[in-house]
C-alpha cells in the first residue's frame, strides 16, 4: 500500500508540474501573441461590432501582418498592417500561391481556376515585402490573405492606391496604419453560394489608412467589384463610419466614444495632397 500510495503521489506531482508549464506556457505565448498584434494595429486589432456567425473570426497571425479568418466566409474578414517609408526598396522575386494549412477548408493556389477573378492580395505583396521583409513576402501569397476581385479592379484600381499608400503617403507621413478587407452583400443567404470554390465573392473592397499619434487622421475607401479601373481614386472616400456599417466591424476599438466620433465619422481630406495622386497610372500601366 504504501508503495502504491508514494507512486500516486509521484504521478500528481508529475501532473502538477506538467499543468504548471502548461499556464505558464500558455502565459507566456498569449502575452507575445498580444504584444505582437499591438504592434501590428493601432487602438486594438478590429473585432465585430455584434457577434453573429458571419462577423465571427479569428485572428492569424503572419510576418508583418494579421487578419481576422472567417470560416463561413472563407475569406478573411480584415487584414491590419504598419508600414513606414523605404528608402531603398528591394523586394524577391513573386513566390507561389500557397494553401494555408489553418484554414478550415481546402484553398489552394489552383482554387480560382477558369472563374473569372484575380487572386487578389489584402495585405500587399510590394509594400509588405518592403517594409518587412523576403519572410513576410511569402507569407502574403498564402491563400488565406487572398480573395476574388474583378481583373479591372485587382490590376488597376486597387494597385494604384496601394501603390500610393506605400509611394506617397508613407514618405509623407512616414508611419501608417492600414486595415483592409472584403465587403459582402447584407444578404447572406442569397449570396451563400455566390463562391469560388470555398471563397464566398465580396460585392467590394474597403481600405482604411490611418496616421497614427496623437492627432491621427484618417482616410478610407470602398471600391465595388465592377469598375473600369481608371477612376480617380477619390471618387471612392467614404467615412470610417460607412466601412464600419458596410462590414459589421470596428475598427479602432481602443478608442473612447467622442475619440471615434471626431475621427470616423466624416471625411477629412485635407493634409493629405490626394488630388495630386489621385489621378496617376498605376506601376504597369
Amino acid at each position: 500500500m504504501k508503495q502504491v500510495s508514494r507512486l500516486w503521489r509521484r504521478g500528481l506531482r508529475r501532473v502538477g508540474v506538467v499543468l504548471v508549464f502548461t499556464l505558464v506556457s500558455g502565459g507566456l505565448w498569449y502575452s507575445q501573441e498580444i504584444e505582437y498584434r499591438e504592434r501590428l494595429s493601432w487602438m486594438g486589432v478590429p473585432t465585430w461590432e455584434s457577434f453573429t456567425l458571419t462577423s465571427a473570426h479569428r485572428i492569424l497571425r503572419n510576418d508583418g501582418f494579421v487578419l481576422g479568418w472567417s470560416d463561413i466566409r472563407g475569406s478573411a474578414l480584415w487584414v491590419s498592417y504598419r508600414l513606414h517609408a523605404v528608402k531603398d526598396v528591394h523586394i524577391d522575386s513573386r513566390p507561389n500561391f500557397r494553401e494555408d494549412w489553418r484554414t478550415l477548408w481546402p484553398i489552394d493556389a489552383q482554387s480560382y481556376a477558369n472563374s473569372g477573378f484575380d487572386r487578389g492580395h489584402l495585405a500587399p505583396n510590394y509594400a509588405i515585402a518592403a517594409v518587412h521583409g523576403s519572410d513576410a513576402q511569402r507569407q502574403t501569397f498564402l491563400m488565406s490573405n487572398i480573395t476574388p476581385q474583378r481583373p479591372e479592379l485587382n490590376r488597376r484600381l486597387w494597385q494604384r492606391l496601394e501603390e500610393v499608400i506605400m509611394d506617397r503617403f508613407a514618405p509623407r507621413f512616414g508611419n501608417l496604419q492600414v486595415i483592409t478587407g472584403p465587403i459582402f452583400p447584407r444578404d447572406f443567404l442569397g449570396n451563400v453560394f455566390q463562391r469560388v470554390g470555398f471563397v464566398e465573392i465580396p460585392e467590394a473592397f474597403y481600405k482604411i489608412v490611418l496616421v497614427p499619434g496623437d492627432s491621427p487622421r484618417v482616410l478610407a475607401f470602398i471600391m465595388p467589384q465592377e469598375v473600369k479601373g481608371n477612376e480617380p481614386l477619390d471618387r471612392f472616400l467614404v467615412s470610417v463610419d460607412e466601412v464600419e456599417l458596410r462590414t459589421g466591424l470596428d475598427f479602432f476599438p481602443a478608442l473612447s466614444e467622442a475619440e471615434a466620433l471626431a475621427l470616423e465619422s466624416s471625411i477629412r481630406r485635407d493634409g493629405w495632397g490626394l488630388a495630386e495622386v489621385a489621378r496617376l497610372p498605376g506601376r504597369f500601366e
